[in-house]
């Protein structure tokens, strides 16, 4: 049992890449989110690429004004705008649960990817 012992401490050990996906409507929530994330990792001495930003993606729906269909065609046009950063991590697994345990804007999603 030493063995199967020892084992599981050198996995928990081990050091894993992390990315961190944030998704947010509003810029404001996601770039303080961003950096309350990277200055907890280097407070932990780890490194850290990012924040990448991603593309915003602009989704849009026309509808018509009237519900019946008659009188002029008038029309309403709706957007949201989808930001998204990315921050890449290199850290065992613990270190990353308390680095993620700060308070996070309710506007902004949080996705964690973790890798060997």
């Amino acid at each position: 049992m030493d063995a199967k012992d020892g084992k599981e401490e050198l996995q928990s050990a081990q050091v894993h890449r992390i990315r961190i996906t944030l998704t947010s409507k509003n810029v404001r929530s996601l770039e303080k989110v961003c950096a309350d994330l990277i200055k907890g990792a280097k407070d932990k001495n780890l490194p850290v690429k990012g924040p990448v930003r991603m593309p915003t993606k602009v989704l849009s729906l026309t509808t018509r004004k009237t519900p019946c269909g008659e009188g002029s065609k008038t029309w309403d046009r709706y957007r949201l705008r989808l930001h998204k950063r990315l921050i890449d991590l290199q850290s065992p697994a613990e270190t990353v649960k308390q680095i993620t345990s700060i308070s996070i804007e309710p506007e902004v999603e949080v996705e964690v990817t973790v890798a060997k």
